[in-house]
């Protein structure tokens, strides 16, 4: 891992040292850009005031699909349950790139003073909810139909095919569902035509307006979820000889989980177990039966994803033999690692130092955190980029709370900085 970051801050090196220029294709850019800012500004009101949840952005995917076919694209709907993907053929042949946007809001009730602030509420897992859009999402979404009004006005000059995902539930589907990235792969998305490359960004709640950032290799860690039901013997609490205690054999599963982070896997390695619920008993005098453990396994590498998933079985096995107990453990596997291609993001670095300015190019430490785009980059190369999102003067709540806040502002920064990627990409032929 120090290897592979001492290489890439040499590729960063050599790369900003590239020269640029000022070309007539961004001018074009910059001009259309312009033209559609407040169009899909009040496109980005709109999501945001409606907001959806997972699997059922419904209205969402038929704003999304009405824009497209405005501008001439071929149209699919229904992808995914609610997934939109548009196709635009250039005037010129070329390679064909995609570009991903995510359309789910969250079970969140709003707390900002924006003028479009969601009041939308729904029901979510047997609860009365409020619903925003509390990661970005209305943004990603606003930003890739301006890009493609920005492309679209350029067709006679495309070098290539554009295809523009428009996926649901990225933040999950309900339980029992499936949907998002994955149920989108398995249903074609990424077939005829097959793109050579995947593009996508993602608000970050405390970047700048200006800014974009991202990470050259492992970028967001793969999510997997694990069940743990301990069971032992009910007892009273004044008698605890006579019980097969879960609750203690719990507190040394979870206490012995972290060693496996500590003592089990190479310390260059990075990963995460955290046990997020502890729940057991009734009532305060009596030893109960069964603790039920819920937690999350994050890591990068999958030979350290499969030693994690073994060692939790062989500690569980080891302390509910020991006292007499017996456990199940439920593993699953879900979002795997989203790893930006280091020759892709090469390729990339010029045209983003020159649209923002080099010192507004933030190169981030990988994050621990999930992104369901990783399905897109595991079949063809991926770059994932980080969109700022926070203007001078104003603050943002993190992501997935009632204060969290994108500006407008952002989104023409997103606009010209996508289009232009993809435009470059195209008419440099692809990766070669």
């Amino acid at each position: 891992m120090n290897s592979f970051r001492r290489s890439v801050a040499v590729l960063i090196v050599l790369v900003t040292s590239l020269p640029l220029q000022v070309t007539a294709q961004g001018q074009i850019i910059d001009a259309a850009v312009k033209r559609f800012t407040a169009q899909i500004t009040d496109i980005r009101h709109n999501i945001h005031e409606n907001p959806e949840l997972g699997n059922r952005e419904f209205k969402t995917a038929e704003l999304v699909a009405s824009h497209l076919r405005e501008l001439g694209i071929d149209v699919q709907t229904g992808v995914a349950h609610t997934g939109v993907v548009g196709v635009l053929v250039g005037g010129r042949p070329g390679p064909v790139v995609a570009v991903r946007a995510d359309m789910d809001a969250l079970p969140v009730t709003e707390d900002t003073n924006l003028p479009f602030k969601s009041t939308e509420t729904t029901t979510y897992l047997g609860k009365e909810v409020g619903v925003m859009h509390a990661c970005g999402h209305d943004i990603h979404t606003a930003v890739q139909l301006g890009v493609a009004s920005v492309l679209s006005s350029m067709r006679d000059n495309l070098p290539g095919t554009v295809k523009f995902i428009f996926q649901p539930a990225e933040e999950g589907p309900p339980p029992g569902e499936q949907g998002g990235a994955e149920l989108m792969v398995d249903e074609g998305v990424m077939e005829d035509p097959r793109p050579t490359a995947v593009f996508g960004l993602h608000t970050l709640s405390d970047l700048e307006v200006d800014k974009v950032g991202f990470t050259v290799g492992p970028a967001l860690a793969a999510v997997d979820q694990f069940i743990v039901k301990i069971r032992g013997k009910q007892a009273h609490g004044a008698a605890p000889h006579k019980s097969v205690d879960p609750i203690v054999m719990a507190s040394q599963v979870v206490t012995a989980f972290q060693t496996i982070r500590a003592r089990t896997l190479s310390p260059l390695e990075p990963s995460v177990i955290t046990v997020g619920i502890f729940r057991g008993g009734e009532r305060f005098n009596i030893i109960p039966a069964q603790v039920h453990l819920e937690g999350t396994v994050r890591t990068y590498n999958p030979d350290v994803r499969d030693t994690i998933e073994r060692r939790m079985g062989e500690i569980l096995d080891g302390i509910t033999s020991a006292y007499g107990g017996t456990y199940t453990l439920d593993y699953d596997r879900g979002t795997p690692a989203t790893i930006n291609d280091p020759a892709l993001a090469e390729k990339m670095m010029p045209t983003m130092k020159h649209i923002v300015g080099r010192d507004n190019v933030i190169m981030l430490d990988p994050t621990m955190g999930g992104e369901d785009f990783a399905y897109y980059a595991n079949i063809t190369p991926g770059f994932f980029f980080r969109l700022g999102q926070v203007k001078s003067g104003t603050t943002s709540g993190g992501h997935h709370t009632p204060t969290f806040r994108a500006d407008d502002a952002c989104i023409p920064v997103g606009m010209k900085v996508m289009s232009n990627l993809l435009m470059n990409y195209l008419k440099s032929g692809g990766l070669n």
